[in-house]
């Protein structure tokens, strides 16, 4: 890769701020469908969907979004590592839903997500051939595959296939990262509060164990007292880390019956609001990422709002479900 030239990259950056959403995301809350498609389109929002017919083709229009940022990530990325971090998710992505189409006789078409680091052709010829040398330079990529591809032959374990993946997914990354030791912790935070979900919504902690990802600063003694019957001692004793709140707002869903759905808002925006408490102070590629991640929660909330709406949602119901950023 070229040298990473931070200046230049901070002035693309700040002319591509210029475009985000803004108040505007709260505005298509209030629209009907079919205005707030063409107010996005009106708003610079996926230019070159224009041609689409109908509301219900939105998809299109967060993919050509999506599609560009990715090609901001290709072009801009300061290191091979930040690359990797961001873009191996969709490689893991891809290749799960290649395999799962592959076992029930189905397409893939529409299960892919935004081609990642290696082309969605190869990833597609590697499956179905069974044969998957040409991922030899992410192992534990290339083992999950092999597992998992062996695994559909005898079972359609879809809980079993994510497990695979999303463990090995982490191991990758956390290869990937060796030497950066800011997004070494990102990724373990992101272990962290991933894993406690894991656990409130486990019926034991043995099977929560199975699932955990790697990396994470919580052992399972630690989390194995999430499945104390005395909540409030549990809340106690993780306010003494640094997932006190987070541990908290989650027990408190558990205990209401509510849905991890907060807890899982707060573990998704957990990085765009580390990047936004310093956003002073950012340095090297810090601003690159922060970027990066805004965008990726402005394309969810539109994603988010679209569904809401066209599902009937009322304003302040879609409002409740955007990600804040």
């Amino acid at each position: 890769m070229a040298v990473y030239d931070v200046q230049y990259t901070n002035g693309v950056i700040a002319v591509r701020e210029k475009n985000f959403l803004g108040e505007k995301l709260l505005r298509i809350c209030e629209m009907q469908p079919e205005d707030a498609f063409r107010f996005l389109l009106d708003s610079g929002f996926g230019t070159g969907a224009e041609g689409v017919n109908g509301v219900h083709d939105f998809e299109k229009l967060v993919a050509i979004e999506e599609a560009r940022l990715y090609s901001f990530i290709r072009e801009y990325a300061p290191s091979k590592a930040e690359l990797e971090y961001l873009l191996l998710p969709n490689d893991f992505h891809n290749a799960k839903a290649f395999l799962k189409a592959k076992s029930l006789g189905v397409s893939a078409d529409n299960m892919l997500a935004s081609e990642g680091l290696i082309s969605v052709k190869t990833l597609s010829d590697c499956v179905q051939e069974g044969d998957f040398t040409a991922l030899a330079d992410f192992p534990h990529f290339k083992k999950a595959c092999e597992e998992v591809d062996e695994l559909l032959k005898e079972e359609k374990d879809g809980a079993k296939v994510g497990q695979i993946f999303d463990k090995a997914l982490f191991e990758q990354l956390w290869s990937a990262l060796k030497g950066k030791s800011f997004l070494r912790g990102l990724l373990r935070e992101k272990a962290d509060v991933t894993n406690v979900i894991t656990a409130l919504r486990s019926k034991d902690a043995e099977s929560a164990e199975n699932s955990y990802l790697p990396h994470g600063k919580l052992t399972n003694e630690e989390l194995e007292k999430l499945f104390e019957t005395d909540k409030e001692k549990t809340k106690k004793h993780f306010l003494k880390t640094e997932f006190g709140e987070f541990v908290s707002v989650c027990l408190t869903a558990q205990e209401k019956g509510l849905p991890l759905s907060e807890g899982e808002k707060i573990r998704d925006l957990r990085e765009v609001e580390y990047f936004a408490r310093r956003k002073y102070e950012l340095q090297k590629s810090e601003p690159f990422l922060y970027f990066v991640y805004r965008k990726k929660t402005e394309i969810l909330n539109v994603r988010i709002a679209f569904v809401c709406l066209n599902a009937g949602l009322g304003e302040n119901a879609i409002k409740a479900r955007l990600r804040s950023f």
